[in-house]
């Protein structure tokens, strides 16, 4: 009985979702002209964008969250007294030994 209901919701459902999708209102359609002010309204706001003052651009140099990889037996963390930072990370497979301070 419930997936009886269940099927009748549905068809229903998508029924009226079709119905629904076929109506599309004639004011929300712009002219070639407005279509074409917007154009060229975006492509003045991009060429603006591209050729505007330097500061805007993003640094690629170096990221702070990218930590350079190690190989086995290389230093990959050091200790500053009861903490330890990390220098690197190790390769897969590997993992930074906390007592030895290196990857194995």
């Amino acid at each position: 009985m419930d997936s009886i209901r269940a099927a009748v919701y549905l068809s229903l459902f998508l029924s009226l979702l079709c119905v629904c999708r076929g109506q599309m209102s004639l004011d929300n359609r712009l002219t070639t002209q407005e279509e074409q002010f917007i154009k060229r309204d975006l492509a003045e706001a991009l060429d603006e964008l591209l050729d505007g003052d330097q500061d805007n651009r993003i640094s690629v140099e170096k990221k702070a969250s990218v930590i350079p990889r190690c190989d086995v037996g290389e230093r990959c963390a050091m200790k500053h007294g009861p903490r330890i930072g990390r220098l690197c990370d190790c390769l897969r497979g590997t993992a930074c030994n906390t007592f030895f301070l290196r990857c194995y």
